[in-house]
Parts: structure tokens; sequence; C-alpha cells
């Protein structure tokens, strides 16, 4: 089913997509309870900005069904931008007052690359309250992705994230712990891609009153729920929405700040994710890159042959949870009736 972008302004990548609905979602009161409203507040440095927009449409695509939708986008303000991303969010994107006082039947929210070890120093931390807050007497239900996870449990239980020794980084098995709507139709294990320095760890979880639905024993917790006053919040460590080719751009990224020495150690592979031919064309890189440390060597990186060689072995388990989470929203939808509006409350 055809994804609308409400307001009429489309970024170019999502123009290019196949599924997209020429028209925003009627006005009228009896087509707009057909439709489901998202907001999709992406917090994703400049550099990921357009393939977050476009792995998000996607996935929901993919998981929509005969479900019509509508996103609006937004972006938390005091995030780092550079000239281009402030002019593609003066473009494409919404103010934050806008998704304030409005109501959505979900919400998206994502992480951000973090600066600091204690998220609450960050500068955009009071706006990410008043979402936080927002979304739980607005929505039906509300995604929180990676690091906007960790910011959500820090925020409602003080629940710290822990620092990893090295980066959780690639494709990883979990294991279903408990029936949930949201698992409804899949195995008893699924896989998915993470990528992140911390983790927030099972027990302090469940001491907070979260259920935790999948559990890894190389990669921690996965996905986990639990009510904020009006909405079910939805936490991802991992990233259900990445592309096929995600973390091999994210591998690339990572050897060229290795190269031109912003980090110091060469970026681990990410597990699970490489075949053995893909693997050896790499570890050859790795050692050339090691010996001749310069950034001119990466026009020798791969990435062609690599990507020919890869599979997505997790989109059908992210279609099917977030095509149950699309059920959940239409059933609240339903249930509920006609939506009003109401003032967010401050957050203590």
């Amino acid at each position: 089913m055809p994804i609308a972008i409400e307001g009429g302004r489309v970024p170019a990548l999502l123009k290019r997509a196949k599924a997209l609905e020429p028209n925003p979602a009627p006005d009228n009161a009896q087509g707009a309870n057909d439709v489901l409203r998202i907001a999709l507040v992406n917090n994703m440095p400049d550099a990921a900005l357009e393939d977050t927009e476009l792995q998000f449409f996607e996935l929901l695509g993919a998981a929509a069904g005969d479900a019509r939708l509508s996103l609006k986008l937004f972006s938390l303000p005091n995030l780092p931008r550079t000239d281009w991303g402030q002019k593609h969010l003066a473009n494409f994107y919404s103010g934050i007052d806008d998704l304030l006082g409005s109501r959505f039947d979900g919400a998206i929210i994502t992480g951000t690359e973090p600066r600091r070890p204690n998220l609450r120093e960050e500068p955009y931390w009071p706006e990410l309250l008043q979402v936080l807050n927002w979304a739980e007497n607005n929505t039906a239900s509300t995604v929180l992705s990676c690091l906007a996870a960790h910011a959500g449990v820090l925020a409602s239980e003080g629940i710290p994230r822990n620092p990893l020794s090295d980066k959780q980084f690639g494709v990883f098995e979990y294991r279903k712990l408990t029936s949930h709507p949201l698992t409804n139709g899949i195995g008893a294990s699924m896989r998915m891609p993470h990528s992140r320095w911390n983790e927030v760890k099972a027990d302090a979880l469940a001491a907070g009153g979260y259920e935790v639905l999948t559990q890894s024993e190389d990669a921690s917790v996965d996905l986990f729920v639990k009510r904020m006053k009006k909405s079910m919040f939805v936490h991802f460590q991992g990233h259900p929405e990445y592309g096929t080719r995600t973390l091999l751009k994210e591998y690339r990224r990572d050897t060229k700040r290795f190269l031109r020495r912003e980090r110091e150690r060469y970026p681990s592979l990410p597990q699970g994710y490489f075949d053995a031919a893909a693997w050896q064309l790499l570890a050859d890189f790795r050692e050339k890159a090691i010996e001749n440390r310069g950034e001119e060597i990466l026009a020798d990186f791969p990435e062609s042959a690599v990507a020919a060689t890869l599979q997505n072995s997790w989109q059908a388990s992210a279609s099917a949870v977030y095509r149950n989470w699309l059920q959940y929203l239409r059933s609240a939808k339903s249930e509920h009736g006609a939506v009003v509006v109401m003032t967010p409350a401050a957050r203590a």
C-alpha cells in the first residue's frame, strides 16, 4: 500500500521509491480515519539522514499490507548539523512545536551519534524529554530506536547504559523469551543488525518494569516494551530498519576514520554479516591499510565486490515485527475512534 508524506514536500531519495503515494493523506474525516498517521523523528547525523528516511519508508511499506500510512518528518533541535543538513530539514521537516501540538497514531524516534558519555549532558536532552512526554500522552505506541531506547529508559527509570569493550556490530541471533503481539508469526528466534558501543542490561530493565521480548547470549537484549501512560513504548537496541548494505557502509566509514587517524584501532568486522569470500577480501584490505595507513588507500576498499555477496537475513523478521506494530495501531485507532489533540505536560 502506498505511503503518503504529509505536507507534500518529499525528499529526493523518497521520490524515487516505488510505493510513494503522490498526495498527502485525505483531509476529510472519513478518509483520515482510514489512515495511520506516524511521526518519524529522525535524529540521525547528516551523513545518514536520507538513508534513514528511506530505510524506515521501505520497512513500513513492506509491513503495511492493506493499511494506509501517512508519515510526517521531524527532528530534534540542537543536533549538530551542516549547512546541507539545516537546509534539508528546512525543506522537508516540520518543527518540533508542530509535533508537540499534534496527536499521531504512532511515532518512531531514532537515535543519533552520542557526543558525551552522559546522555543528560547532550544539548538536545531537554527537547528529547519533551518529545518522550508528548509520545506518552499522544500516541497509541512509540518506537525508540537504539540510542533513543537508551535515552528513554534513562529518562523514565534512571536506567544507565553500560559501555562495551568493543562495538556490538553485526547481525545477531535473538531468541524469543515470551509470547507477545509484537512477535506473532515469528519463529523461536530472529536475526537483527546491531551497531552500538553501549547496552542496557536485562536485569535493570526487569527491575524497571520493562518486558524483555528477545535476548541473545552474544548480544544481550534487543526488543523490550513497557506501557507509558497512554502509549506502548517499543524499544530496540538494534536496527531492524537497516538496509542490506548499511553495515557495510558503516564499516567503510569506520575504516576511513582509522585511515584519517580519527580513531586508533582498526574497526572490527561486523559479525554474522559477511560470507567467507567477503571476509577474506576485507581481511586482505585490512593488512594493506595497516601497512600503508593513509586515506588514499580507501580507493582500493572492495565495496562493490563485497556488496554483491550480501544477504538480508533480518528483513522477514523486521517486517513481521513492524506489521504487528501497525496492526496494534489499527486496533487502537478502531477502539478509540476519533483522536483528540492533547496538550503535553512537562516532564520532571
